[in-house]
């Protein structure tokens, strides 16, 4: 097991970021870490790479006690945080030989990674004088420098541009073949594209924890309705398997159901004992942002 996290708490005062914590994963997994802002996401990863100490629980990488022995467990992880501390007045060749001389690995690395991120024609620079995007790819570059087990990547993808998101998209997924990758994002379609497994959060506490396609086939099913004129929500309340249900606009109804059966002929059969005409009938394909919506809304 390349993580293993169990019953991890953590507070700030009296504010609890982390409740009872627990997870764990394997080499080869792409792990999409998700959860609405103050969720506890950030504070996770900084225990998880030995930057802050939990209150309660244990976290081991590799089976190395992260609490005991931050050191060792630091050297099999390559971590970007969401914001990204670079020497901005450094060369980028020159900031990843500094890097690394820490890690103490061969230099002949720097330039496998400085083209495995794209930093190639960009690597003469000072930091300072890189795009947003290219000091992620700095910051990316000097998280797999020293080819580490555990990728722990926050925002990874703040400030690049369409054309190098699918440049990192791909990277990450083939860093993930061989490594454990942990991915927090807000980009929902980021997700969907890299990762394989999704653990989401809210006040501290995992709502979730599937891998995308069992997420993807769960009972929750989403239908769009319009009728020929305005309905009264009791209407609707005497539908079977309703969770909830919005008034879009004027006469167009958002409902979710949960259900394996389409739910989309019940709705059909109650208009029509009604008295009522269905001008659209719609289900809406369910995608990461809807399950994130409804979870953690």
């Amino acid at each position: 097991m390349s993580i293993k996290i169990s019953s991890v708490s953590k507070a700030y005062n009296t504010q609890k970021a982390l409740n009872n914590i627990s997870f764990s994963a394997e080499k080869g997994q792409i792990i999409g870490f998700l959860g609405p802002n103050g969720a506890g996401k950030s504070t996770m990863m900084k225990i998880l790479t030995g930057y802050i100490k939990p209150n309660e629980g244990s976290v081991l990488v590799d089976e190395i006690d992260v609490l005991q022995h931050p050191l060792d467990a630091q050297k099999l992880i390559g971590y970007l945080p969401e914001h990204n501390p670079l020497y901005s007045d450094m060369y980028v060749r020159e900031y990843l030989q500094f890097q690394a001389a820490i890690y103490k690995v061969d230099k002949c690395n720097i330039e496998t990674c400085i083209e495995r991120v794209g930093l190639s024609t960009e690597a003469h620079k000072k930091i300072n004088q890189l795009s947003k995007g290219y000091q992620q790819r700095v910051g990316l570059a000097a998280a797999i420098l020293h080819n580490p087990k555990i990728l722990i990547l926050d925002e990874p993808t703040t400030g690049l541009d369409p054309n190098q998101l699918v440049e990192i998209r791909a990277l990450i997924k083939d860093l993930g073949k061989d490594k454990t990758v942990l991915f927090s994002t807000h980009i929902m379609q980021e997700v969907e594209a890299v990762c394989d497994r999704v653990i989401i959060i809210k006040k501290g506490e995992i709502l979730v924890d599937k891998t995308l396609e069992e997420l993807k086939k769960g009972n929750l099913q989403n239908i769009e309705v319009t009728f020929d004129y305005n309905i009264e929500e009791q209407f609707l309340q005497k539908l079977p398997n309703v969770v909830s249900y919005k008034n879009n606009y004027d006469t167009t109804w958002y409902i979710t159901f949960e259900s394996t059966e389409d739910m989309r002929p019940v709705i059909f059969d109650l208009a029509q004992e009604n008295g009522l005409k269905i001008l659209g009938l719609n289900a809406i394909n369910k995608n990461l942002e809807t399950l994130f919506r409804e979870v953690t809304s």
